[in-house]
């Protein structure tokens, strides 16, 4: 077996540039490998065969089971290995699960991890376009100087032609297309516009007399109940396939929509406010009226009082009496009282103080504390992924989660995240005016995730902070990272954002 795994680790030796980003194929193109098979026999190589592949997991890659016979048959003689699209390395594969009646096999390896593709499971119109991607072996044939080439990793080949309709060949349901494969496109991905599964490409038709040349590729049903049996997880997705141009422009206008109805529903409020508060002022008003007039009675009533005191007092003075005086003192005072009370009636006006007032005012609202996000696909462009509900916990300087620091930029924070185990750099936005969530997505090739990952690591805050210096470097070193991005994502996921609970 040395001979093998020399032969296998002599990818050391070439390194391969990065595919350019070019559009969702390319993004998908990077999940795509070479599966190459080496059988010998006392030691020494006796026969070399190779196919495609493409990540369903970042370990696990699925191909057609004819391109892993050998193996199948007589693991101990024949080696499996997994040549990436991009990078200098390949790896040693174990054969997992293997279906020669739908012609499908998983391979597991490590070493190393893969942008898994996403199945699309809905319905593909006769004359659409579909995409393979692989490693036809005319190709190799034609450009490969040496053995050595045929294990070097290179970008997969692409060709598209047309969805011609579903078709049972040997019992099993397979996708019939016009794109151009050829022998080693076995086990590659049969791709829609947005760069997702829709088959594995399986076989060709013979082409006789001059006929047109179909390519058969298993289909997704088969595909999906494959992985099923074999326990293998998968991403799936059902969102319609919409162009980066026409997503972008969607999202504008659905963002626009939003922010009218929380325009119109904060104009609800405010009336329903403005209502309430006018029901208020008017008890108050009334309640105000009724003192006055109760007030203005009690004076009145004093005056009389104190008259008719101070009359009592003048007649039992004018007889010399007895406590004429007192009479007298007693109907002064009582309408010195009437007077004040008179004085200190109330206003019968009212006004909301100065506090209340703003109170009322949507202006200053703001989604902040503990949130859910649920996912709005009418502004969102997905692809390759999954979107779930999100817990968010937000604060107003911008720290999220008691953790994650945000850098403010204009009415939105902004946050980058660079996972070490994916080939994908996330746009974390949110706008605490409107309540909006989106996770912007770039798929990096090998070449620029190294770059991301070393700028990334060089970013010293770990936590929130109110440190103005601190928040300064910290804008600066994402600044820096998005200097190497590309300048849309490759697909985004917009949420709508409302107190939890």
């Amino acid at each position: 077996m040395r001979p093998i795994l020399a032969l296998l680790l002599l990818l050391g030796l070439f390194g391969a540039a990065a595919p350019a980003r070019a559009d969702d194929i390319s993004t998908a193109g990077r999940g795509v490998v070479r599966v190459v098979t080496i059988a010998s026999t006392d030691g020494e190589i006796v026969g070399f065969g190779h196919g495609s592949g493409f990540a369903i997991a970042p370990n696990r890659i699925v191909t057609n089971a004819h391109v892993v016979e050998l193996a199948a048959r007589y693991p101990d003689n024949v080696v499996i290995g997994v040549v990436p699209s991009e990078g200098d390395k390949s790896f040693r594969g174990r054969l997992i699960a293997y279906d020669p009646k739908r012609d499908l096999a998983l391979i597991e390896f490590s070493g190393a991890a893969l942008p898994p593709l996403t199945l699309y499971p809905g319905p593909v119109t006769d004359g659409e376009q579909v995409i393979a991607l692989g490693y036809p072996g005319n190709v190799d044939l034609a450009t490969a100087q040496s053995a050595a080439d045929f294990i070097k990793p290179l970008s997969p080949v692409r060709s598209q032609g047309g969805y011609a309709g579903r078709r049972r060949l040997s019992g099993v349901e397979v996708l019939l297309h016009t794109a151009g494969i050829a022998r080693g496109n076995s086990g590659g991905p049969l791709l829609d516009r947005c760069g997702r599964v829709i088959g594995v490409n399986s076989a060709i038709t013979r082409a006789e007399d001059g006929d047109s040349t179909f390519g058969f590729a298993i289909a997704d049903t088969e595909f999906a109940s494959f992985l099923r049996e074999a326990g293998q997880g998968y991403a799936s997705t059902g969102a319609d396939c919409v162009s980066v141009e026409d997503r972008l422009k969607q999202d504008e206008e659905a963002a626009a929509q939003r922010a009218e109805q929380l325009a119109a529903a904060d104009a609800k409020a405010a009336s329903a406010a403005a209502a309430r508060r006018d029901a208020a002022l008017e008890a108050l008003r009334e309640r105000q009226l009724w003192l006055r007039e109760n007030f203005i009675g009690a004076a009145t009533l004093l005056l009389v009082l104190g008259a008719c005191l101070g009359g009592w007092g003048s007649i039992l003075g004018a007889l010399e009496r007895r406590h004429a005086r007192a009479w007298l003192v007693a109907g002064t005072a009582a309408m010195a009282a009437g007077v004040l009370v008179f004085f200190l009636r109330p206003t019968g006006t009212v006004s909301l103080p100065a506090t209340a007032a703003a109170a009322q005012s949507g202006a200053a609202r703001a989604m902040t504390g503990k949130l859910l996000c649920r996912p709005v696909p009418a502004r969102s462009r997905i692809n390759l992924s999954t979107p779930k509900e999100v817990a968010l916990d937000w604060r107003s300087d911008g720290c999220a989660d008691g953790r994650g620091q945000f850098v403010e930029n204009g009415r939105k924070w902004e946050r980058l995240l660079v996972p070490q185990g994916e080939q994908t750099v996330s746009l974390l936005e949110y706008r605490p005016d409107v309540g909006i969530y989106t996770e912007n997505r770039f798929y990096l090739g090998a070449n620029a995730m190294v770059r991301a990952r070393k700028l990334r690591a060089a970013v010293k805050l770990k936590t929130c902070t109110r440190d103005p210096r601190a928040l300064t470097d910290f804008a600066q070193a994402q600044d820096a990272i998005r200097a190497i991005l590309p300048t849309r994502p490759d697909e985004w996921v917009s949420y709508d954002c409302a107190p939890a609970g």
